[in-house]
């Protein structure tokens, strides 16, 4: 079985990669013991400043989207970074750093000016730090103040400030948060690579207005009858952080942390397979707890014995070779959708959904039971995926 799950980031040796992302989760050291004694590999503690920039949070700071009957399949923060500035999180890193020498604790940081940037890389790395995380990316609050996001969207800011905390980290990687709030990701991965920097850390939260109040008209969250707009995190924003991934993987010669929709082991592996070395996880464990990291783990180390790997490392990267240009995808292959009567319930969804949504190729039998007519059937694949039976409907040759 394969039981090492321990892969190579940045130079630096996890014991497994499952890291908590710098969130609420990690906001002190007494959270991040408990879920090392759980079992996670790393955590990077909440975004810090220098101790005269000026943190007011507000209440509430979340909202969540459901959808049909599932709580929170996205969720919308406010939040901004941690209260707690560089003195109280260096004491941090020393104590995770004496208590837990085998497990990575990485710092994050954001700073107004090039002084602060090089400070707080400095003075972490003194501290036992054994990454920085620099977050150009975050969407709300802090691009007012020149900050977050504003870096990350152009890629002079995002050279130049790298090169300052490369400059001042001196032994320690730097990785750099990257924010999908841009027209070509790329483009900014690569000042990443310009400025000397380590790797890079995709994504940060996607800005949002998650719903309004239709008798008050005040978005969520409400803080005193007003709103605004805020990060939007958890599975619903996987398909975005996926495309990031595997477009800076094939796109620049950095290594790379995931974060943005990891719920389970298969949201982690496919996440590796897209280029990753590392996951970060915020969102399902402020829902489900630390204890999750036994899912995990367990998912992913089966999933190695099952397909005949040793190590997550080998996984890292299959899946970008199959990913092309839409020019370059195969022509003429005319697949049709293929229905098992046997595992059919009859609701007639794919009927509908192909009806107004696609070739009008089902019909519904006298039995009633959908029909597909392979002269008119394109294989689009609509039918299958509204269908509730799993593997009732396939796409496959005529």
């Amino acid at each position: 079985m394969a039981s090492n799950l321990s892969i190579e980031f940045a130079g630096i040796k996890f014991p497994n990669p499952f890291v908590l992302a710098p969130a609420p989760c990690t906001d002190n050291a007494e959270m991040v013991a408990r879920a090392f004694d759980a079992g996670w590999g790393g955590a990077v503690l909440k975004t810090t400043s220098v101790e005269s920039e000026v943190v007011e949070l507000v209440y509430p700071m979340l909202a969540g989207l459901d959808f049909e009957g599932r709580r929170v399949v996205g969720l919308e923060n406010i939040d901004l970074i941690s209260e707690r500035h560089i003195d109280r999180v260096e004491q941090d890193v020393r104590d995770l750093k004496r208590a837990y020498p085998d497990r990575v604790v990485g710092a994050s940081i954001m700073g107004a000016r090039k002084e602060h940037w090089q400070e707080l890389a400095a003075r972490l790395e003194a501290a036992g730090a054994d990454f920085i995380e620099c977050s150009f990316s975050c969407p709300h609050g802090m691009p007012e103040r020149g900050m977050g996001s504003t870096i990350g969207q152009d890629a002079q800011l995002t050279e130049r400030t790298a090169r300052w905390v490369k400059e001042a980290a001196g032994r320690v990687p730097v990785v750099i948060k990257l924010t999908p709030l841009v027209a070509d990701i790329v483009h900014i991965a690569k000042a990443v690579k310009r400025s000397g920097a380590d790797a890079i850390c995709a994504i940060n939260t996607v800005k949002c207005l998650i719903g309004v109040d239709l008798d008050t008209f005040v978005p969520y969250p409400q803080v005193g009858g007003k709103s605004t707009y805020g990060g939007y995190s958890g599975a619903a924003i996987k398909p975005i952080a996926l495309r990031c991934v595997a477009e800076i993987a094939k796109g620049v010669d950095l290594p790379i942390t995931a974060t943005g929709g990891v719920c389970t082991w298969r949201d982690a592996v496919e996440f590796l397979i897209c280029g990753a070395s590392t996951v970060q996880i915020c969102t399902e464990v402020m829902k489900r707890g630390f204890g999750i990291i036994n899912e995990l783990v367990d998912g992913l180390s089966g999933y190695l014995e099952r397909k005949g790997f040793s190590s997550p490392r080998e996984l890292v990267g299959l899946a970008l070779p199959n990913i092309v240009e839409h020019s370059q995808l195969p022509r003429g292959l005319a697949p049709m959708s293929h229905i098992d009567r046997d595992l059919c319930v009859q609701c007639h969804t794919c009927y509908v959904a192909c009806r107004d949504g696609a070739y009008q190729a089902i019909t519904i039998d006298d039995e009633g039971y959908p029909v597909v007519d392979p002269d008119v059937c394109r294989g689009c694949g609509m039918c299958a995926e509204v269908c509730p039976q799993e593997s009732c409907i396939t796409i496959a040759a005529r």
